[in-house]
């Protein structure tokens, strides 16, 4: 089993090598290390493995000194959550650093301590802003991950059903309830349709059970 204390020796010899004077247990801290002349003050906390309690000693450290180091013991086989990029890109958001130490003693830096400026997404931004601007109303409890979810498409493929549902129609009638009516036969995602003719669609017994399952966000016939 590693302890803390197993920890320190290694990360002692690895901060050094950077040019600072490493002491253990200073006012609470698991290390502190100054450069010469005090122009960088830099705390390091050692834990067995990459926690929340971990992070938040570091965010108390936070505004005590310029750089905070959090250092864990490597997991066996890779699989801790320091290797979890979730993990890597909090301490890049808090500007921490993350050191691992290997059964041997060896460090390896996961993160260096630097102000996070985050790579923009715009294909996701898009994807999120238009998702939100389609979706009529609030349909979807915040948090209720483990059932179906009423996206703006699903929205459109329950407006198509219901209109099915009356009479057969063909793309161009649905058009003005559904812009997206084409796709959304052609594609047939949820295998709610069928073509009766050419260009005619129907409901299918899957269509007719999501009307039933969907009722209650259903749009007013």
């Amino acid at each position: 089993m590693v302890f803390e204390s197993d920890l320190y020796r290694p990360i002692k010899r690895h901060l050094e090598s950077l040019g600072l004077e490493v002491k253990g247990e200073v006012c609470g801290c698991d290390l502190v290390a100054l450069s010469e002349g005090t122009e960088r003050v830099v705390i390091g906390e050692l834990k067995q493995s990459f926690t929340l309690e971990l992070v938040l000693q570091g965010v108390d450290r936070a505004s005590a000194c310029d750089e905070v180091w959090l250092a864990v013991a490597a997991s066996k086989r890779g699989r801790g959550r320091e290797h979890d990029s979730r993990a890597r890109k909090l301490c890049r958001l808090l500007g921490f650093g993350l050191l691992t130490v290997a059964a041997d003693g060896r460090v390896e830096v996961m993160v260096e301590p630097a102000p996070w400026k985050p790579r923009r997404d715009p294909k996701r931004r898009s994807r999120i802003v238009e998702e939100h601007r389609r979706r009529r109303g609030d349909p979807v409890v915040g948090g209720s991950t483990r059932k179906p979810q009423l996206t703006a498409y699903r929205q459109q493929a329950l407006t198509v059903a219901q209109k099915l549902s009356e009479a057969p129609c063909r793309p161009r009638d649905l058009r003005e309830v559904a812009p997206d009516a084409a796709k959304i036969l052609q594609g047939n995602v949820y295998d709610w349709f069928e073509r009766i003719e050419r260009g005619v669609y129907g409901l299918t017994p899957s269509g007719h059970a999501a009307l039933k399952t969907w009722a209650e966000h259903l749009p007013p016939s």
